[in-house]
């Protein structure tokens, strides 16, 4: 899954935070993987100022034919935006996705075992 993080000229040491960013995603949303192509990360520093729910983090991802879905979570630190935006994506992806298996029954890797060539004698 390709990651790409854009900031705002509020924010620091972006080498660092795409490497972490890029991390943190890919091991967050690894069970999304056969259906997620992208996901970009847009940090914003909302006013420049320390207190508050400064720091606005929006995460949009690409799901494979079919439209994109965003998140977004306002926090004091770039971190708890950070993660709070995943944890709202993945919430978002689980339903989205989940709703997609139910009305148009996807082909998808299964873990399941055929069951009918397992006779016990």
């Amino acid at each position: 899954m390709q990651v790409q993080v854009n900031t705002s000229n509020g924010i620091e040491n972006k080498d660092s935070l795409e490497r972490w960013a890029n991390e943190y995603l890919n091991e967050s949303l690894s069970r999304f993987r056969q259906d997620v192509n992208r996901v970009e990360v847009q940090l914003r520093d909302n006013n420049s100022k320390r207190g508050g729910p400064d720091k606005r983090c929006t995460l949009e991802a690409r799901i494979a034919g079919y439209d994109m879905v965003a998140a977004s979570h306002d926090a004091p630190s770039q971190d708890e935006a950070f993660r709070g935006a995943t944890q709202k994506l993945i919430n978002l992806l689980d339903h989205t996705l989940g709703k997609l298996d139910r009305h148009q029954h996807r082909d998808r890797d299964t873990i399941r075992r055929d069951t009918t060539s397992t006779e016990v004698e």
